[in-house]
């Protein structure tokens, strides 16, 4: 295991080195919102949920109270360019009274609990899957938990660092083990740059990677 972990830290800083975390990274944005952005980015590139959100919130303040009280239909026209955007639309409202009526009008009940009740509990709402509610306790809480998305999945396997038939929690459990939770925000961040420049689904840059001497499944 220590081999292991000693590999995946020398993966962690040729990542620190090649690639710049993005800026949004150091600004502290409301739960709330943090939210809304990811139910609106399933299944949808950056471009389109940034401008999803960006309609959203031209047309309504992001608050549990505001999209509680919206007309569906009004959410709808806002995420049409996200797509999936009716079934978003009807979770984004209901999570939103959820919000309101039970937890105060706000996720910060829910982000105090005990790591393990908080993650339970945002499983619970409608909308909220591990991935969601681990980016929620990582990025609005500093809680330690590495959230995995498709790139994140497909990088930390070929790299080797989480089983290649795991699941997500599988993968997750096996990167938290690897490395230490002060750098789990890094890694989460930087495992996603590499995929999307390097480690493509398809057509993988294998040649171009930073990593690719650490890699077991490169190509040429």
């Amino acid at each position: 295991m220590e081999a292991d972990k000693t590999r995946a830290r020398k993966i962690l800083q040729i990542l620190r080195e090649s690639f710049t975390m993005p800026k949004w990274i150091s600004s502290k944005q409301d739960p709330f919102e943090t939210l809304i952005i990811t139910i609106i980015s399933q299944n949808t590139s950056d471009r389109n949920t940034e401008k999803a959100f960006q309609k959203l919130s031209e047309k309504f303040p992001i608050t549990p109270e505001a999209l509680a009280k919206a007309e569906t239909v009004e959410i709808e026209e806002c995420l049409k360019v996200a797509g999936l955007y009716r079934n978003k639309a009807r979770v984004i409202k209901e999570v939103s009274k959820i919000i309101l009526e039970k937890f105060n009008g706000g996720l910060k009940p829910i982000l105090d609990m005990p790591f393990e009740e908080a993650r339970k509990t945002l499983l619970q709402l409608p909308g909220i899957g591990p991935k969601t509610a681990d980016v929620l306790l990582l990025f609005s809480a500093n809680r330690p938990t590495v959230p995995v998305d498709t790139h994140v999945k497909r990088v930390s396997k070929r790299l080797g660092l989480a089983p290649t038939d795991g699941d997500y929690e599988d993968v997750r459990r096996t990167l938290q083990l690897l490395y230490e939770p002060r750098d789990y925000l890094a890694v989460h961040i930087l495992l996603i740059l590499l995929g999307r420049k390097y480690c493509k689904a398809l057509k993988p840059l294998c040649e171009q990677c930073p990593v690719r001497v650490f890699c077991p499944s490169r190509r040429g």
